[in-house]
């Protein structure tokens, strides 16, 4: 199963000294010799302990060479352990800090130019009217179809490059369009762009932006018609309301003479919008909301309504891969009933309007929303969602042969280094006991899935969960608190381990403090501080 979890690279380093990527180089130094006063060898008589704590101190040794040269470590930010190990050799052959820069710099510049060459971003739109009118009239079943595709490509690092045309076809008429754009980076808060269009809207223009402020851009675009020599300018601005939130106003003069207002709205589980706009003799209002049930589903409302508009459009989609989405819709207004089929692939997609009916006949209306739903539902239940659990874990079932060793030799270390930190862990949790202060009673980190089921028991080695309430309570500050940093894997943390490697984390935490009992879960990536009165059970 392909990971889901995105989180920086080249932080391991860091979560074994337990510090923040941003750390000083005081901090580095009293991380070091805390963990060095714990995974010293001499500290223990058993070859067996000696041995492992020989081990892990080389890890701690290892990391405090590489983090605490300033160097080292900037190597190992951009490009981790490869970067020191390979092609960049500390030595004869980067002796002077200025020669580092420069290789440094070289590399940025190749990667800056992958960068480019990953920027090559096609997209396009294939929509196919049809309708069931036509169709039983002996008309076929085809409207019309339209298409439109884009090309657009970082030329360099501040000019972009855009190529596009159109082409529609709707009975016995049609025509298209082909569309360049070039734009270029002024400054960091400014560009510009240079529109040239030819065939039925022919026209030149120009468009820029600028970052009036954190929250405020402004936009000014100027185009002229290549057949009537007629003028449209216009003016945007579009303000950050929120960490989630954007309004924009818009006024158009010219030929489409218009003010527009929108509002938008995004987070991780929903997102809306709505626009208003008016025109000398027009005007239309629409509004979408979108919801996300989960990771793979979908809903999404949509009303439009206008001087030649009136539209309510409901249904729902599914994310089949990581690039596919399908979705399907159910639109009801003055021009009809319709289903709408959409396909979206990269930046393609496959938009197929059926028109059902051109009369809003009530019965007819209910029963074109009502079958085709139930029929969903049913497959859903009865079909594609064990296909797509069976199909889950067999994939799972393929990971775990395929890391079994990696694991079961990653879960014996983490066994290890738990060892040497009982005694300390112990007498931490003894000292908070006794003060009242912070105990960790229960930990687990793992599969996302697995933890659900926290009363089942994870000895096993084939368990995507491991027991980290150990390390934790050793992680435990003399003042009585824990704190986790940001944008560290939680794997790399002394005494952990990645159980099932490929798979998503989190790590789920129960404790205690004062005379309050306490729970928390959090993604791998993300910071953990406890205590906190908002994780109070």
């Amino acid at each position: 199963m392909k990971e889901e979890e995105e989180g920086p690279p080249n932080r391991e380093l860091y979560a074994l000294l337990h510090i923040s990527p941003e750390a000083s180089d005081e901090e580095i130094r009293k991380a070091y010799r805390q963990w060095a006063q714990v995974y010293h060898p001499d500290k223990y008589q058993a070859p067996h302990m000696k041995d492992t704590a020989t081990e892990n101190f080389q890890r701690i040794c290892q990391a405090y060479e590489i983090l605490s040269d300033e160097n080292k470590r900037k190597i190992y930010d951009i490009y981790g352990m490869e970067g020191l190990t390979s092609g960049l050799e500390l030595g004869t052959k980067l002796n002077k800090a200025e020669e580092l820069k420069e290789e440094l710099e070289r590399l940025r510049k190749l990667k800056e130019q992958e960068k480019v060459l990953a920027h090559f971003r096609p997209s396009g739109t294939i929509l196919a009217n049809m309708s069931l009118p036509h169709l039983l009239h002996g008309h076929g079943i085809m409207r019309g179809m339209a298409m439109t595709s884009s090309v657009q490509s970082q030329i360099s690092k501040h000019n972009t490059l855009s190529i596009g045309g159109n082409l529609a076809v709707n009975g016995n008429s049609g025509g298209g369009a082909a569309t360049i754009v070039f734009g270029h980076r002024l400054s960091p808060v400014s560009s510009i762009e240079f529109i040239g269009s030819a065939g039925l809207r022919s026209l030149i223009g120009v468009q820029t932006s600028r970052n009036i402020s954190s929250h405020l851009t402004a936009t000014m675009g100027l185009s002229m018609s290549l057949r009537d020599g007629s003028l449209n300018l216009s003016n945007t601005w579009v303000r950050q309301l929120s960490e989630t939130a954007s309004g924009n106003i818009q006024l158009a003069l010219g030929t489409d003479s218009a003010v527009s207002v929108g509002w938008r709205k995004k987070n991780q589980k929903l997102s809306a919008a709505g626009e208003l706009k008016c025109g000398i003799d027009s005007f239309a209002a629409s509004a979408h909301y979108n919801h996300r049930f989960s990771s793979k589903s979908h809903g999404r409302i949509v009303g439009k309504i206008g001087s030649n508009a009136l539209e309510v459009e409901v249904g729902g989609g599914r994310k089949l891969s990581n690039f596919s989405t399908v979705r399907m819709l159910y639109s009801i207004g003055i021009q009809g009933i319709f289903w709408k089929f959409e396909l979206h692939r990269g930046g393609q997609k496959l938009i197929i309007p059926i028109l059902l009916s051109r009369h809003l006949d009530p019965v007819f209306a209910a029963g074109a929303f009502i079958i085709p739903t139930s029929v969903y539902f049913v497959l859903k239940k009865f079909v594609l969602k064990p296909y797509y659990l069976k199909r889950e874990k067999q994939k799972a079932l393929e990971n775990k042969q395929k890391t079994s060793a990696q694991v079961l030799e990653t879960r014996a270390a983490a066994d290890k280094a738990q060892k040497l930190l009982q005694n300390v862990a112990n007498r931490k949790t003894n000292k908070q006991l006794e003060i009242g202060g912070l105990v960790i009673t229960k930990a687990l980190y793992g599969n996302l899935k697995a933890l659900k089921k926290r009363d089942e028991p994870v000895e096993s080695n084939d368990s995507p969960v491991i027991d980290v309430k150990l390390p934790l309570n050793f992680l435990v500050s003399d003042s009585g608190q824990l704190q986790l940093h940001e944008g560290v894997k939680k794997s790399g943390i002394m005494g952990f381990c990645d159980p099932c490697p490929g798979e998503p984390k989190q790590l789920y935490v129960e404790y205690t403090y004062g005379d309050g009992r306490y729970e928390v879960t959090v993604d791998d990536y993300d910071k953990l501080v406890i205590p906190q009165e908002g994780h109070r059970i």
